[in-house]
């Protein structure tokens, strides 16, 4: 989907670099200290308007939570919700996350979030679908040892095309839901694209896997 141009996002993103992080890959290890506490490490990649996030970090307020967003016209909106909600542990990086180990150490991440990735149907394109093998490369290197990857998807091929991956990867599976909202999952918080694919009655795929 086309963005629309916001010509003062540059402005605003100056005016609130403590809570979008400009240079991120500064950073690498240093994490915590950018918190100012000990309290584990969660990172959305995607994060768009970041419904997703202020919820759950107003949930877990003893998780730092960071989101990643390429788009600055989307993450401009991300941002302002963060402000709105005046949650103290959440972060924002308008980056690339071609290569999650450019900003982040070795195991210095719990979990890592990829909420309605872009399916990337064409096999030409299987490279970039976040959970290729050579993402999953760089996320076992950042994560902790007993990190783990959630993934949520409304698209079944995709859903499936990852299971596999994470099983020929040597990934422990800890849940695999068909039908999230099924579930009634009290602790789910949905992102926008789950509320509009949820409200037009498409099923919501979600693992949990480990390395």
């Amino acid at each position: 989907m086309r963005q629309r141009n916001k010509p003062w996002a540059d402005d605003f993103l100056k005016d609130n670099d403590q809570l979008v992080i400009p240079n991120a890959m500064d950073y690498k290890g240093k994490w915590q200290s950018v918190f100012k506490n000990d309290y584990p490490i969660h990172v959305e990649i995607g994060t768009g308007k970041g419904q997703f996030l202020v919820g759950m970090a107003k949930q877990h307020p003893n998780i730092n939570f960071i989101g990643i967003e390429v788009a600055k016209s989307i993450i401009v909106s991300a941002a302002e919700k963060v402000l709105d909600s005046e949650v103290g542990n959440l972060l924002l990086l308008n980056e690339d996350a071609a290569d999650l180990r450019e900003m982040f150490a070795e195991n210095e991440i719990d979990t890592i979030y990829l909420n309605f990735s872009d399916p990337w149907p064409k096999s030409r394109h299987e490279k970039r679908r976040l959970t290729y093998h050579t993402f999953l490369e760089q996320y076992k290197e950042v994560l902790d040892t007993k990190g783990k990857v959630i993934f949520k998807t409304d698209n079944r091929g995709l859903f499936e095309y990852s299971l596999v991956s994470f099983n020929e990867f040597g990934m422990k599976l800890e849940e695999v839901s068909l039908d999230l909202h099924v579930m009634e999952d009290p602790l789910n918080i949905m992102t926008e694209y789950e509320e509009k694919f949820a409200a037009k009655g498409q099923v919501i795929y979600r693992s949990r896997a480990s390395f």
